[in-house]
């Protein structure tokens, strides 16, 4: 391992510590959806120490597309390290609160907020060489001329042999060559007020675009912060427990993700 690499593992190492995160590693296998049909297109769930890109669907999107990463974050478990730009900073910022309201501790998300795209995509392939990680959230706006296939590679390499989950968020991003495992588009949608016009879960429309094993689909989910898990949007309205759209309350309302400024 490059001493570069193992200097950030161990600053790593001592934040996990610092924050009282004693369950740094993972296991590896898949981690389910919670949601019967996402799970059946992608064998048992989403594959741990395997790299999965992540698109905004569309230039409004980006909010959702953070708000999905960090709730697989909460899904896969251990120790959380984000890589973005500045300017991404600039223009979204991970809001606390947010965090908090998915479930997601925000003490023990490690952010690294980098100059540049190169910048990220060398802390990227540290952190994914890094065991104590549990997921690593690589986020690159637009298309990097150095992100393409060989870079992936590189990543997906790195995943496998440490055990540590990438999640590739590409936001205003057209989709390229990549040794992804498999590859989502996430497009928001209106999130369903509960009882008493209560701020609804943060509710998606998920593209499954790419899958090693072959399954595609498409369905709309919402996010259950109680269980950690996503739901079928379309059965949780007819449950009863939801009772109108609010059409003025856009799903970066509830997401982990605000506009800077």
């Amino acid at each position: 391992m490059h001493p570069q690499t193992d200097d950030r593992c161990e600053r790593i190492r001592q934040l996990a510590r610092l924050a009282g995160r004693s369950d740094a590693r993972v296991p590896g296998g898949h981690v389910a959806f919670g949601h019967a049909d996402v799970d059946a297109a992608l064998g048992g769930g989403l594959g741990r120490g395997q790299l999965h890109e992540l698109f905004a669907a569309s230039a409004d999107d980006p909010a959702g597309a953070a708000g999905f990463a960090a709730m697989l974050c909460q899904r896969l478990g251990g120790t959380c390290v984000w890589l973005r730009e500045a300017r991404a900073e600039r223009r979204l910022q991970l809001f606390g609160p947010g965090l908090s309201a998915i479930g997601l501790d925000p003490a023990k998300l490690f952010l690294g907020v980098l100059p540049d795209a190169d910048a990220v995509l060398r802390a990227g392939a540290d952190v994914l060489r890094c065991p104590d990680v549990g997921v690593a959230v690589i986020e690159l706006w637009r298309n990097p001329r150095n992100l393409g296939l060989t870079a992936t590679r590189r990543f997906q390499l790195a995943t496998e042999a440490s055990g540590v989950t990438a999640l590739l968020l590409r936001m205003e991003a057209e989709p390229s060559a990549s040794a992804a495992a498999t590859r989502w588009a996430v497009r928001s949608v209106a999130s369903r007020a509960l009882e008493g016009n209560a701020p609804g879960r943060p509710a998606f429309e998920l593209e499954l675009l790419k899958h090693r094993g072959g399954g595609r689909g498409r369905w709309r989910l919402e996010w259950d912060r109680e269980s950690a898990s996503f739901r079928d949007l379309e059965r949780a309205a007819l449950s009863g427990v939801v009772v109108s759209v609010p059409a003025d309350r856009p799903l970066a309302d509830v997401l982990p993700i605000r506009k800077a400024g």
